[in-house]
């Protein structure tokens, strides 16, 4: 039985519609990442799991329970919120337990959860202090412990980690993951950062104009995009996605002649190339260097092939100078095809591609 199921689910406001008949199951004891750009509806769909707003149409149960028209207080969840809201004037234990006292928990529970909760999280020598005395991550790890102290089985939380800087992002998506294993609890998480998604996550919903885009794994998900769009926002830098013609033998990358990347007619197709499975081959798809961009590791580089930008994921410092001329291939299993119109993926086209 899915924790968390949403059946067609709606949310209108007049002709704006911010969530259209979407639908996808979370699985007990899994991490669901809602993931999309702003103005997806993704923190949308998460108020309408928590019965912060009312759907318009559709269904919503969680264990099973039809919820759709119950009060929050009523779907056995808790909610993390961005802004953490955290009572200023209460300290640490008092913010932690506040949900505890107001449902009339017994004093002797309160205080078993409220032990367990700040070793689990690492506040036990921090419970007297007010959030003014914390720091970013303390707070976050506060409104996480407020949390689950509740102990219901089903956890949300809306984008928890915007607000702290790149290192304490890190760090924290490694301990809710942590937690959320340890605990066995099932968490529904909103973000718009695909790294998060990728990491985190064992279910990923992507959103886009408030319909389902793809619903997958994420390896799933970068290795088999089911749109143009899902191709794009997964994977740094994004792939590439290249309009194909027809050439004399097969498609080719528009406004090149050769090589052949496909068999077959290529009008109306897009080619799509992950940077880092591209390689440089003199004997590959020829290319125009605009700029590279040193990282350490690797460099990235940025050419147009035919009439298309290109980035190139290389190991390494490469030594190329704007308007050099390169060649560019890649191995058949790294091509993706979709097509122009609608951006559905293609599978048939893919049956040759060039030799790295």
């Amino acid at each position: 039985m899915a924790a968390i199921a949403l059946e067609r689910v709606a949310k209108h406001w007049g002709a704006t519609r911010a969530v259209d008949d979407v639908s996808f199951d979370v699985r007990a004891g899994t991490f669901t990442v809602l993931l999309g750009p702003s103005g997806c509806g993704k923190s949308t769909t998460l108020r309408l799991i928590a019965g912060l707003e009312a759907v318009s149409a559709g269904r919503v149960r969680i264990g099973g329970v039809d919820v759709t028209e119950a009060p929050p207080s009523k779907r056995s969840i808790a909610m993390v919120f961005q802004s953490y809201a955290l009572f200023p004037h209460l300290s640490v234990a008092e913010n932690i337990l506040f949900g505890l006292k107001v449902r009339k928990v017994p004093a002797p529970e309160r205080e078993r959860r409220l032990k367990r909760v700040a070793e689990l999280l690492g506040l036990d020598k921090l419970l007297a202090r007010k959030p003014a005395q914390l720091s970013g991550g303390q707070q976050q790890r506060v409104a996480l412990g407020r949390a689950i102290i509740a102990e219901h089985p089903v956890c949300l939380m809306d984008e928890p980690l915007s607000n702290l800087d790149a290192q304490l992002r890190h760090d924290m998506r490694r301990e809710i993951r942590a937690l959320q294993q340890q605990l066995g609890i099932t968490m529904v998480y909103v973000t718009h950062d695909q790294t998060e998604a990728m990491s985190m996550a064992d279910q990923v919903v992507l959103l886009r104009e408030g319909r389902v885009e793809q619903d997958a794994a994420p390896a799933a998900l970068y290795a088999r995009p089911a749109t143009a769009f899902a191709a794009r926002f997964i994977g740094t830098p994004p792939m590439n996605l290249v309009r194909l013609a027809d050439g004399a033998r097969g498609a080719v990358i528009r406004g090149t002649d050769s090589p052949v990347v496909a068999p077959g007619a290529g009008e109306g197709l897009l080619l799509g190339v992950r940077p880092e499975a591209v390689l440089i081959d003199p004997a590959g798809v020829p290319a125009a260097v605009a700029a590279v961009e040193y990282l350490g590791a690797d460099s990235i580089v940025a050419c147009t092939v035919g009439e298309a930008p290109f980035i190139v994921r290389a190991p390494g410092k490469l030594e190329l100078g704007a308007g050099a001329r390169i060649g560019l291939a890649w191995p058949r299993e790294a091509q993706h095809f979709f097509r122009a119109a609608d951006g559905r993926r293609v599978d048939s086209t893919a049956a040759a591609a060039i030799a790295a």
